[in-house]
């Protein structure tokens, strides 16, 4: 399963995520964010999302590891794969019809979201 990962550009981007080759995803507090962190699985795929300062999906990565013995802090690894080669703004994504009802957008705080496949291929063509 797809999910979209969001991130502050001024405290953790894509180029830092670049940079380091692997991280690991932490600090989530909201509960329902950290179930979607415990279900995730290796292999999966990632969209990277710029919160706050430039508000779009910036990149692909990728899942490499999921230990979930402590649910309060799941320890997913992952990696990156590539940067799209055209950033999908915010606006754009609110305005594409497979988002619509999107928790996405229902639950826009989430930090971790899951997509479906539909949502990831719109997101990196």
């Amino acid at each position: 399963m797809p999910y979209l990962l969001k991130t502050e550009p001024n405290k953790y981007s894509f180029d830092d995520l670049l940079r380091d080759g692997e991280t690991t995803w932490d600090g989530i507090s909201n509960n329902q964010a950290l179930l979607t962190l415990r279900n995730m699985k290796k292999g999966d795929k990632l969209v990277i999302y710029h919160s706050n300062i430039g508000k779009a999906a910036v990149g692909t990565a990728k899942v490499i590891s999921v230990d979930a013995t402590d649910p309060k802090n799941p320890n997913v690894r992952i990696q990156p794969m590539k940067r799209l080669k055209h950033e999908k703004p915010l606006a754009e994504i609110r305005e594409a019809a497979v988002f619509h009802g999107s928790i996405l957008f229902r639950q826009f705080r989430l930090s971790v979201v899951p997509l479906t496949d539909e949502q990831y291929d719109w997101l990196l063509s």
